[in-house]
C-alpha cells in the first residue's frame, strides 16, 4: 500500500493585513461565548468569534475590530497582555483561525491558548508593550498596510513607507521549530507515517489482547 504524502507544513513567514483587538485579559468566553461549544464539528467557528461583542440580540452590528471594514481579510491579529486566557477550550483559536487569522501577536498568552494556537499552525508571539501599541496604532492610522512576521528572523516588519516597522518577536524555541520545520500537524504526521504507526501497534503485545 502506497504511504501518504505528507505536504510541506513548514510555517516561516506569514504576511497581510493586521487587525488590533485591544485590551487585557481577554478571556476565551470573549472569544468564543461557551454556547458555541455544542458545534458538533469546528466548521462554523468563523462566525463565532467575539460574537457577543459584534452582535446585538436582535442580529445588529455593534463596533468591534471585527466588524470594521478597514480590517476585512486581516491575517493578523495584535492583542495585548495575557491575550486568551480563561478556560483551555481549543474553539477559541479555532475560531480566529477560522475567521482568517494566521498570526497572533500580543504582549502576552495564557500558556494553553498558545500551545492550541501552533498545533492549528497559527503563530502566537509575543512583543514588548511598547512595541505593541505602537504596531496596533500604525495598524488603526494605516489599516491597508501590510506585516510580515519572520520566524526565521523572529520580528515582525511592515507598515508603509512613511512609517516603516521592524520589531522583534519571541516565542517558545521548541513552537519555533515545530512550525518552522512543519511537525506542528501531529496528525498529519501520524497519516503520514501510518506503515511505522501499525508496526508498531503489531509490536506491542497487549494490542493483540481482547477486553
Amino acid at each position: 500500500m502506497m504511504q501518504p504524502k505528507m505536504r510541506d507544513m513548514r510555517i516561516r513567514q506569514i504576511s497581510g493585513r493586521a487587525v488590533p483587538v485591544i485590551g487585557d485579559d481577554i478571556d476565551t468566553d470573549r472569544i468564543i461565548p461557551a454556547r458555541f461549544l455544542k458545534e458538533i464539528t469546528f466548521s462554523k467557528m468563523g462566525e463565532y468569534p467575539f460574537y457577543d461583542e459584534r452582535f446585538e440580540a436582535d442580529g445588529s452590528k455593534k463596533q468591534h475590530p471585527f466588524n470594521d471594514e478597514r480590517f476585512a481579510g486581516a491575517r493578523i491579529l495584535v492583542g495585548n497582555v495575557n491575550f486568551g486566557c480563561g478556560s483551555s477550550r481549543e474553539h477559541a483559536p479555532q475560531s480566529l483561525h477560522r475567521w482568517g487569522i494566521q498570526a497572533i501577536i500580543a504582549e502576552s498568552f495564557a500558556e494553553i491558548f498558545a500551545g492550541n494556537c501552533v498545533m492549528l499552525g497559527v503563530p502566537a508571539v509575543s512583543a514588548s508593550g511598547e512595541d505593541i501599541a505602537t504596531l496596533q496604532k500604525l495598524i488603526q492610522e494605516e489599516p491597508d498596510s501590510e506585516f510580515t512576521l519572520d520566524l526565521e528572523r523572529m520580528e515582525v516588519r511592515g507598515g508603509s513607507c512613511c512609517n516603516a516597522l521592524r520589531i522583534e518577536v519571541n516565542m517558545p524555541e521548541s513552537r519555533r521549530n515545530a512550525l518552522v520545520e512543519g511537525s506542528w500537524d501531529s496528525t498529519s504526521l501520524l497519516v503520514a507515517n501510518s506503515d511505522k504507526v501499525k508496526e508498531t501497534a503489531a509490536s506491542l503485545p497487549y494490542m493483540g489482547q481482547k477486553g
